[in-house]
């Protein structure tokens, strides 16, 4: 039995070692690519959700203020839409959890105007323009 250096047992099976050091690398790599992609799937689905729920809260709006339907505009679904909203946002990056803050708190404020005001109208709909736009950023930003 020989009696090698770590040094001749290192170049004596080199291809081995090697091949320990690439399945390495390339499982952790596989791994953090999984876990990243799993991230931005669930950034993305969040971010669409939102833009589909700011839709039909938008909708409810128009119906309530412009055309005074009660039943297809009944703000009080609002609510619902709202802190459905909030919640998703939770699950996406800055600033769509801030919009949703500031979105609740406007929403708060002006939803049993919005029938008859202009200004609580346009306040809520600048909210979710902006809360729509930067949903559309966070979607657009994924790799």
């Amino acid at each position: 039995m020989e009696n090698l250096s770590i040094g001749q047992q290192l170049k004596r099976n080199f291809v081995a070692v090697l091949s320990l050091v690439v399945a390495i690398t390339a499982l952790s790599y596989n791994t953090w690519r999984n876990e990243r992609t799993e991230q931005n799937r669930n950034i993305r689905i969040a971010a669409f959700e939102i833009l589909k729920t700011i839709g039909e809260l938008q909708l409810i709006i128009d119906y309530a203020h412009f055309r005074k339907n009660e039943r297809l505009g009944d703000t009080t679904l609002g609510w619902g839409k709202i802190l459905f909203i909030k919640d998703l946002a939770q699950l996406t990056p800055q600033p769509l959890p801030e919009n949703a803050e500031r979105l609740l708190t406007v929403w708060r404020n002006d939803w049993e105007k919005i029938a008859n005001d202009n200004d609580s109208v346009q306040h809520i709909s600048e909210e979710l323009y902006r809360a729509r736009r930067d949903a559309i950023d966070v979607i657009m930003q994924l790799r």
